[in-house]
């Protein structure tokens, strides 16, 4: 045959040699993924209990930890109020709503979930798991406790030999009935080391039984069932054979037995520091094997759990805070669940319904007169909050932090497998999780949140100091440019639309400063780079048509002359519309998937919920490294022009990064991000964020775009500013833009609830100018159309409530479902009334509807 025959050939069957081929690898994949498991099996150690049972016990001038030894189960008491709080509920083993496998979980101090490849999530408890099958150690220190505990359903321990030696099973069965001797040597394999079987390998079984060099053996066939060896134990037993025999033939057996069930360990440490309880789970501790990677881990579930029968609440991070009252009756409704810091966008996911967020991590509980506030510090990053009432699977009214350890990503294998596939992180990462426990003698949010205030001010010191400000900030984003399609010689081209530039808004700030408004800021967004939709900064260049550089620097220069802070907003951890032409190349520069694809993003679709994968805006996250050149670029390019700096996703979102070269954890982005707002704090840097992430405000002059009441969820029951409280007079912050709500009313009313500053985003051009464009957003921001109705509310706000900006919020209560107040430093009372008619004060003055009003 001739080379063309040969070459026609193949090219005619490529095609089905290439389905092969993906067919193989597939077929590659899955049993790589099934063998990976069993290829090497590793051995875990299980704990065991060698303790009396006695109560260990630590304390200082404060607290006072005693833990029942038999259980791990301990209590807290608060020695100046007398309170005892409890690791689990009391009466949990008697809970009547309860099924068994619920009262194990209530009693557990301790949950944790392991998941498989074809991603099946087990969840084992430490009651039913690891204490009742006496499996844990307890390390009492000077000021701490640490339990080891082991997780698995262990096989019994039967008083059988696994190993025995010939004369000494002759022995014993000597005293028995030949069809007890008949039973018992079924379940035995007789080893001669001088008349082996085929099959039999010599030198592992000399390796495992050394013994058999000197004399005939009788081994225990791993098959035993449990029944029959429990049978097996009654017929030893008969013959007189003890504890003590048995523990001299388990000598006899040095073989490595690795049974097919699961085992974990894990160990938390107890520890007291003043009037806090600090729980810590050191992530080097964890063993567990690779084909059952540790999934979540939950500390203290039920901690401070309240009953049917006593009142109180529970405080979740939703929004500035809400409350879930106890045994509110809800039981139909979905239990309480957000991410902190929201969705890691270094995980794939399917579909989005909707986005959690919690922008602080921090959840507690008021039982009567006292309360505790629980602080994720170490790990917070993994970890989810999520509470629920009484009256569904058990009795209590408990919130928990749930903690994320071994990541995971589903691959896509097509029709060529029966189950998912997905891949794990293959290795916690070498770090801690750490929440504490702070004991306030008050059953009032309010003080719960002024410990929590406390507590900011200790950790971040004079970065939280009071401000000085005497009027109310307000913040104004001007909206320079957008991209829209333009035919340029009959092709369609991307190019930047103006719709505010620099010279309008020099005009903006002379008009508003002219009409009195004293404390303003302005965020220039849509000012570099393309627009909006900014390409990467890996060089900053002013737009052209807003009035270059040139027009930036007269801009500058008005806002410093009416003593206006200038904000340069940009994006630092995504790239829109950018390649390599732009200095952005996706295969280096962009993060990894835990699969170690490209983290190529999509919009989700708000009819379907799926990716939008043909989407024209895909975009992607970047490396955290190239991320942090972007956001050095971003506070250069501040300096430059003598403006501040505003991050539009720094500070609001967090994401790991599973680039191959330096896979980063997204707490060690966390601290990244810190340390970064933190040194141009310290180089005198005005620094502005959106959102506002616990750890990025106290290093913040403003913060915009704060979620002040959340997703009203059903199972809450009340909506307070419990971060506010804790921030405000050190922060400004401001809710959504007013005049882009949606509802403009009701976005004043929660600010003037939440302290909060006014935010407005305004531009020169009139909105037909975003028609057949992505930004339908901006059509009620028109700087002409909104000028006087913002003066207007801008000029009430201040005459009312500016001075407030400079204090402490020491206040806050909801009257009624619809009139709340909160009170400030001074004296200063707002009253606000979110109800369609006049509400009343308690001491008779009228709040009319839909509207605040401030008693000073």
């Amino acid at each position: 045959m001739t080379a063309k025959k040969i070459l026609r050939a193949f090219i005619r069957h490529l095609p089905v040699i290439l389905l092969l081929a993906v067919i193989l690898g597939g077929v590659y994949l899955i049993m790589h993924y099934q063998n990976r498991s069993t290829a090497q099996e590793e051995i875990i150690q299980p704990y065991g209990y060698d303790g009396d049972g006695k109560e260990v016990v630590i304390e200082n001038d404060e607290l006072r930890l005693v833990m029942d030894g038999s259980t791990t189960q301990f209590s807290v008491e608060v020695k100046d109020s007398g309170k005892i709080w409890y690791a689990t509920p009391q009466t949990a083993s008697t809970d009547t709503l309860a099924l068994a496998d619920e009262k194990d979980k209530i009693q557990s101090p301790l949950l944790m979930s392991y998941a498989v490849v074809q991603g099946l999530e087990t969840t084992y408890n430490a009651y039913g798991f690891s204490i009742r099958n006496g499996i844990y150690e307890i390390e009492p220190g000077e000021n701490e406790i640490r339990v080891n505990y082991s997780l698995g359903n262990l096989e019994k321990e039967f008083i059988i030999p696994p190993v025995i030696t010939k004369e000494n099973f002759d022995r014993w069965m000597a005293q028995l009935d030949k069809k007890d001797v008949d039973l018992i040597q079924q379940y035995y394999k007789k080893y001669d080391i001088n008349k082996l079987g085929k099959k039999d390998n010599r030198e592992e079984l000399l390796t495992s039984y050394p013994v058999i060099e000197q004399s005939v053996i009788y081994v225990l066939r791993d098959t035993t069932k449990e029944q029959t060896r429990k049978k097996m134990q009654e017929l030893f037993e008969q013959a007189g054979y003890t504890y003590e025999d048995y523990l001299a033939d388990k000598e006899l057996d040095l073989s490595e037995k690795v049974s097919d069930k699961p085992i974990f360990n894990v160990s938390v440490i107890y520890r007291l520091e003043g009037k806090d309880l600090v729980v810590e789970i050191p992530l080097d501790s964890l063993e567990y094997r690779s084909a059952t990677p540790i999934y979540t881990i939950t500390p203290l579930p039920y901690f401070g759990a309240g009953g049917t029968g006593e009142e109180g609440f529970l405080l979740v991070p939703e929004g500035g805070g809400s409350l879930i009252h106890f045994n509110n009756g809800k039981t139909h409704q979905s239990s309480y669940y957000t991410n902190v810091y929201g969705w890691d966008m270094c995980l794939r996911r399917d579909a989005v319904v909707h986005n959690t967020r919690a922008y602080y991590g921090v959840y507690g509980v008021a039982e009567g007169d006292d309360s505790f506030i629980c602080i994720l510090e170490d790990g917070s990053s993994y970890a989810s909050i999520q509470a629920d009432i009484s009256g569904k699977n058990n009795s209590y009214n408990y919130v928990n932090a749930v903690y994320s350890i071994c990541s995971r990503e589903k691959y896509d294998v097509g029709d060529i497998a029966n189950s998912d596939i997905y891949e794990y992180l293959p290795d916690p990462w070498h770090e801690n999780l750490s929440q504490r426990y702070r004991f306030i003698d008050s059953g009032s949010y309010v003080d719960m949140a002024k410990q929590y205030g406390t507590y900011l001010q200790d950790e971040y010191g004079s970065s939280l100091a009071l401000n000085q400000d005497q009027s109310t900030p307000v913040v104004v984003e001007t909206v320079g440019a957008i991209d829209k399609i333009r035919q340029i010689l009959g092709v369609p081209v991307s190019r930047p639309l103006k719709l505010t530039t620099f010279a309008d808004a020099e005009k903006i700030i002379t008009d508003l400063k002219g009409a009195g408004i004293d404390n303003l800021s302005v965020k220039l967004t849509g000012w570099c780079n393309g627009g909006v939709k900014q390409k990467v900064l890996t060089r900053v260049k002013a737009i052209r048509e807003l009035g270059g550089t040139a027009g930036l620097r007269a801009l500058s220069q008005t806002a410093k002359n009416n003593g206006v802070k200038l904000y340069l907003n940009g994006i630092t951890q995504y790239a829109y519309d950018s390649n390599f032409l732009h200095g952005f190349f996706s295969f280096t520069d962009a993060a990894r998937f835990l699969s170690k694809e490209r983290a190529q993003l999509h919009k989700y679709s708000h009819i379907t919920y799926a990716e939008r994968e043909n989407d024209d805006n895909t975009y992607y996250l970047v490396h955290t490294d190239y991320a942090q050149k972007m956001a050095d670029q971003l506070a250069a390019a501040g300096a430059a022009y003598g403006a501040g700096v505003c991050f539009e996703d720094t500070g609001m979102d967090l994401s790991s990064d599973f680039y191959r070269k330096n896979m980063r954890s997204r707490q060690s982005v966390l601290k990244q991000q810190e340390a970064q707002l933190k040194s141009l704090q310290e180089n005198g840097s005005d620094i502005m964020v959106n959102m506002g992430n616990d750890y990025a405000v106290p290093f913040c002059s403003m913060v915009t775009g704060m979620d002040l009441r959340g997703s009203e969820y059903t199972i809450l029951d009340e909506c307070v500013p419990f971060y506010q409280l804790a921030l405000h007079g050190r922060v400004n912050y401001t809710g959504d833009p007013i005049n882009v709500s949606g509802n403009d009313a009701e976005e004043v009313l929660y600010s003037a609830e939440y302290g909060a500053g006014l935010y407005f985003t305004l531009m020169e051009e009139t909105s037909f100018a975003t028609q057949k464009t992505l930004y339908t957003e901006y059509y009620g921001a028109n700087y002409d159309n909104w000028k006087q109705r913002m003066l207007t509310i801008a000029e009430r706000y201040n005459r009312e409530l500016g001075h407030t900006f400079c204090q402490e919020m020491t206040g806050h209560e909801n009257l009624t479902e619809d009139l709340s107040v909160t009170e400030y430093a001074d004296g200063t009372r707002v009253y606000v009334n979110y109800g369609y008619s006049d509400a009343k004060t308690p001491d008779g003055q009228i709040v009319p509807a839909r509207d605040y009003l401030t008693i000073r």
